[in-house]
């Protein structure tokens, strides 16, 4: 979804706390493997037991099948980190106390209200509980499902300063379509910002940690990303 902002990760912590009601820790789960991921909406929700729980433990790659991705060209492999595995225990744990045992492989890792666990839920259901835990959590600004695949993004590629990890971890065949999801890390820019003033008392000035320099590709990259034209700089 276009416009949609990336969550901080002061915000992820905070909307886990936001879920409530029967189907809570569904949602919870749906939220933190959405963030662990980058799965889109429709790639998450396509997920069964099996691909997540093999061998009586989380797996540590996720495979998100090619019947279930966008195009419906190539499978994609993602890490499971730890977050992420711990939502898969806690899901599953869930689905043991809920539907009973022995665990279907084949049933919806996130399930429908209706119908015995046997639907998934659908991208509506997802977009309404998500939406009601960025609220709860007092977030503004524009949120919707994709912020959780943009969050992964964006969480990445500053972990590793590396555009094309991130662009194989979404799938995307494009770097363009990449470059489209990451935005600006807004706390270096505060605190750059901050550096670049002066202070009448120099004693007082406040210290800043410092900015890392951007490499040419980053910064060709992000001109890019804005729409300018660089082949006539020189």
């Amino acid at each position: 979804m276009k416009g949609v902002r990336p969550l901080l990760n002061e915000e992820i912590q905070r909307i886990t706390t936001c879920f409530d009601g029967t189907f809570a820790v569904r949602n919870r789960c749906l939220f933190i493997i959405g963030v662990s991921t980058g799965g889109r909406i429709s790639e998450l929700l396509g997920l069964v037991l099996g691909d997540v729980y093999q061998n009586n433990k989380p797996v540590s790659d996720l495979l998100f099948d090619k019947s279930i991705v966008k195009g419906k060209e190539n499978s994609r492999s993602v890490p499971v980190n730890t977050d992420g595995r711990s939502a898969v225990l806690e899901i599953i744990k869930w689905h043991r106390e809920r539907y009973g045992e022995p665990l279907d492989e084949q049933r919806p890792l996130f399930p429908s209200r209706n119908g015995q666990g046997t639907r998934p839920m659908t991208r509506q259901t997802a977009h309404s509980v998500l939406k009601q835990a960025f609220q709860k959590a007092g977030l503004n600004g524009s949120l919707a499902t994709h912020s959780l695949r943009k969050s992964y993004a964006q969480r990445l590629y500053e972990q590793t300063n590396d555009i094309y990890p991130v662009q194989e971890m979404l799938g995307h065949k494009d770097v363009k379509t990449t470059l489209r999801y990451l935005g600006i890390n807004y706390v270096k820019v505060r605190a750059a910002s901050e550096a670049m003033g002066f202070s009448y008392n120099q004693e007082k000035k406040e210290k800043f940690p410092p900015v890392d320099e951007a490499s040419d590709e980053v910064l060709f990259a992000e001109v890019m990303r804005r729409g300018y034209n660089i082949s006539k700089v020189k």
